[in-house]
């Protein structure tokens, strides 16, 4: 019943939106519509050619991205219709939010759970510096050893080789290896995990989360995340590789719990230059890496499918949902036994316009799923970011999946299990508004 009056809410809401602007500005809607899109068109475009060129093209291209909306809107209030345009368009976000709510199944899929016993010798490794401070912030290491786990907190002025300290732990007897910290920690000590198969615990305790974010945990309080040692489920959850050169060493490789990622942005985070000053760093690397003036040029194999000289390789461990433009919102599901793959190429302002409005219809992206995926260039070495590490491996490098390889401890009660959200389908929705409406109907003639 409630799918039924969300899909009517969506359709309801949707045709009041265009209503409104029929209604209150008449033939001039169809103008209004026309500069939207212009306006929309042109701040691509800047923002395409800032990004392209240095010097007084930037200037004015930075200049073109905040004059357009903003001329946009001043034409909207002169002619008197500011209100118009503000309503509709809230009208329409309501219309999409409730079409996409009212297409998530009753019983949308989730992983499998299964209850589990309380660890007998768990082990912990915190990272104090991680996500600002939380460890000391919300006292982890204190309560973790109050529910009998032994923890190891980093010592922040040296480095430890956080793997190294897993395998003595279950040298040692550890039945449960957990990490608080940032992803690429997690995923050092994710990959021993599952090298012995015992469980992996994760404390949300970095700066994004990615990771503890697609397990449903709270991000907020990273405390709650303790509850895995004393009432807790597990999930099986897969894991990505990396193996690079030729041929690929199937018996070892790179770990990745949530993506890696090649071009630009691996090329830009592997400056000695960026961890002092990102934002310049970035503006004085794009031109050259966006018109293919430096950086290699990289060749995508993804199962049958192949991508050359795309700017932008991201291969993730499961892939995203596709419910936004971009596909980088979050994984529904970590347990698919697919690798998620996104390819940018974009040459030209007008592939950068058609990009920011068509979202994945547009032909700069491509998307796609496989097993295994295979990232080569016309360089012998290519910069990879893996997890936020920043890597130089050689070509070509080797992507694959092993499936449920990773048993995952997680509370039983977590505030953000993921449920998808799919792509707007307006035939979709208004079928479930009258099919169910018609099956309803029948039930009460009956």
């Amino acid at each position: 019943m409630s799918r039924r009056w969300t899909a009517r809410l969506a359709l309801v809401a949707g045709a009041a939106a265009l209503v409104v602007l029929v209604v209150f500005a008449g033939l001039g809607s169809l103008v209004l519509m026309g500069v939207g899109w212009a306006g929309l068109a042109l701040t691509a475009a800047g923002g395409w050619w800032m990004l392209t060129h240095t010097g007084w093209i930037r200037v004015l291209a930075a200049l073109l991205v905040v004059a357009a909306p903003l001329g946009v809107l001043l034409l909207y209030a002169a002619a008197g219709l500011l209100w118009v345009v503000l309503v509709s368009l809230g009208l329409w976000a309501l219309a999409v939010s409730a079409g996409r709510a009212a297409l998530v199944e009753d019983t949308s899929p989730s992983m499998p759970e299964r209850s589990v016993s309380r660890a007998a010798r768990p082990f912990l490794i915190m990272n104090p510096r991680s996500g600002g401070g939380k460890v000391e912030k919300f006292h982890l290491a204190e309560r973790a050893r109050a529910l009998g786990a032994e923890v190891v907190v980093l010592d922040p002025d040296r480095w430890q080789d956080v793997a190294e300290l897993a395998r003595q732990a279950v040298q040692g007897g550890a039945d449960l290896l957990g990490v608080a910290g940032g992803d690429g920690t997690q995923a050092s000590v994710a990959a021993v995990a599952a090298e012995h198969d015992i469980p992996f615990m994760v404390i949300s305790a970095g700066t994004r989360n990615h990771f503890a974010m697609d397990l449903g945990l709270d991000r907020q309080d990273p405390s709650r995340c303790l509850e895995s040692l004393t009432d807790a489920v597990e999930l099986r959850v897969d894991l990505g590789y990396l193996h690079a050169g030729e041929p690929a060493d199937r018996g070892a490789g790179q770990v990745f719990i949530n993506n890696a990622s090649f071009g630009v942005y691996a090329e830009v985070v592997q400056s000695p230059a960026y961890r002092d000053d990102k934002a310049r760093t970035i503006l004085e690397m794009l031109p050259d890496l966006l018109t293919r003036h430096s950086g290699a040029r990289l060749s995508v194999r993804a199962g049958s499918s192949t991508m050359d000289g795309t700017q932008a390789v991201l291969v993730s461990n499961n892939p995203y949902e596709r419910g936004d433009s971009a596909g980088l919102g979050r994984r529904v599901r970590l347990d698919s036994g697919e690798l998620g793959v996104l390819c940018v190429s974009v040459g030209n302002a007008a592939e950068a316009t058609e990009l920011l409005l068509r979202g994945r219809q547009g032909r700069g992206l491509t998307a796609t799923t496989a097993r295994e995926v295979v990232v080569d260039a016309d360089a012998p070495h290519i910069p990879v970011g893996v997890d936020g590490e920043a890597l130089m491996l050689p070509t070509p490098v080797h992507c694959r999946l092993a499936s449920g390889v990773l048993r995952v401890r997680v509370p039983r009660h977590r505030p953000g299990v993921p449920h998808g959200a799919p792509p707007m389908d307006w035939r979709r929705v208004r079928r479930l508004a009258l099919t169910m409406g018609r099956v309803a109907a029948g039930r009460g003639a009956a």
